[in-house]
């Protein structure tokens, strides 16, 4: 009778030079807390607590039933397409066509296909460090060059132009911008962004601007540097509908790129997943048409329990925090505890029964600091704020 033989499984090399989303990581490790009876306050997971907008589902809803149940074009349905062109062209001042979008299922597909269709093995890839960790992953992925430049507190967590420029080579063929910011919450200025292109200046070198959380912005304006002159036909824009519109689980992002890459962004789209699902098309261009009062209300419910919970934090032994100017996330430093970052996120989870992510879970250049989401209500930040204080009394002498 035939054995059955337990045969290796070989990996392509390229696995290995793959890396994660801590945020997953520490979610699960937290719900199998909660279910051994543990209270654990979620703070590590960059999602909206608040649920998609009614008018939003109800076009959903009304698509599903209408029939839109069906593949559609790679690069998403010409509606929905043509409304994100609108939006950008009026949103960033510049004018874009239809036929310059690319719709996703989600946000990171745009880092992953940018990369895959620009980057050579070899080629080097400026990004933000602490910054979203899959830019780092999707590098290294494909065999480029990460090259960190690092977001520092004493300039608010914002590019240092002079380091940013010293960094460029020959072999540089992509930039990674991230405004707002994730983890930091910093927000590039329009003085900021100007300098970076002059940075750059005529050089044959795309920029991969990250603006998921642009309509997530409490002090100062949002400002893309697809918006420079010059810089549009350089610039691949990444935006979705996940933080804005609390659609995280309707998977729906986009791109915005000058016509000859949105072709390979679509074939990257055919090879992999075929379409982004219709009937969420149907629900994103409702999105965008629609009432916008709920994203203001959103913005400005985030706007105070950040305020509440970086005023919370800055009053616990060993911990300052700067006020983020954008997103949903505080970064506090946590140097003076003496402790690692993981280390200590760790114990907060374990011991004071509250989830957040450390620093390094961002890059390098994280160590020394945690990444809490104040995507969560007011009543459970004060909760998380009194059960870091208890600890630290105990912990930290």
């Amino acid at each position: 009778m035939p054995t059955t033989t337990q045969l290796e499984l070989r990996l392509a090399s390229r696995m290995s030079r793959l890396g994660t989303e801590t945020a997953f990581e520490v979610l699960n490790r937290a719900r199998a807390l909660e279910k051994q009876g543990k209270e654990i306050i979620h703070l590590e997971i960059g999602e909206p607590d608040f649920d998609t907008p009614a008018n939003v589902i109800q076009a959903g809803v009304d698509a599903l039933h209408k029939g839109w149940t069906h593949y559609g074009p790679a690069a998403g349905l010409p509606d929905l397409r043509q409304t994100i062109a609108e939006y950008v062209s009026r949103t960033r001042k510049v004018p874009v066509s239809s036929d310059e979008v690319v719709v996703v299922p989600g946000g990171k597909p745009i880092i992953f296909f940018t990369i895959l269709a620009l980057i050579d093995e070899g080629d080097e890839v400026i990004y933000p460090n602490p910054g979203f960790p899959i830019y780092e992953s999707m590098i290294n992925y494909v065999g480029g060059r990460a090259v960190a430049i690092p977001l520092r507190e004493e300039r608010d967590f914002s590019v240092d132009v002079k380091e940013l420029a010293s960094l460029i080579s020959d072999r540089t063929k992509l930039i990674i911008l991230n405004s707002p910011h994730n983890p930091t919450g910093g927000v590039l200025t329009k003085k900021d962004v100007l300098a970076i292109a002059e940075a750059i200046g005529d050089r044959n070198i795309m920029v991969l601007s990250d603006e998921i959380y642009s309509r997530l912005i409490y002090e100062g304006e949002d400002f893309s540097i697809m918006s420079v002159p010059g810089f549009k036909e350089r610039t691949i824009l990444l935006d979705g509908f996940s933080k804005t519109y609390a659609m995280t689980g309707w998977r729906m992002g986009y791109g915005v790129m000058r016509p000859g890459l949105a072709l390979h962004i679509a074939r990257l789209m055919t090879n992999s997943n075929s379409c982004t699902a219709s009937f969420t098309q149907v629900a994103g261009i409702e999105a965008l048409r629609g009432d916008q009062s709920s994203v203001d209300k959103m913005s400005a419910e985030f706007k105070r329990r950040r305020d509440v919970f970086v005023a919370g934090l800055n009053k616990i032994k060993g911990f300052s925090c700067r006020l983020p100017k954008g997103a949903f996330y505080a970064f506090p430093n946590i140097t003076k505890t003496g402790w690692p970052s993981k280390k200590l996120a760790d114990a907060l989870l374990e011991q004071a029964g509250v989830a957040c992510l450390s620093g390094t879970a961002f890059g390098a250049y994280g160590e020394g600091y945690l990444r809490f989401s104040v995507a969560n209500s007011l009543e459970n930040l004060n909760k998380a704020l009194a059960k870091i204080e208890g600890w630290v009394g105990k912990n930290l002498r």
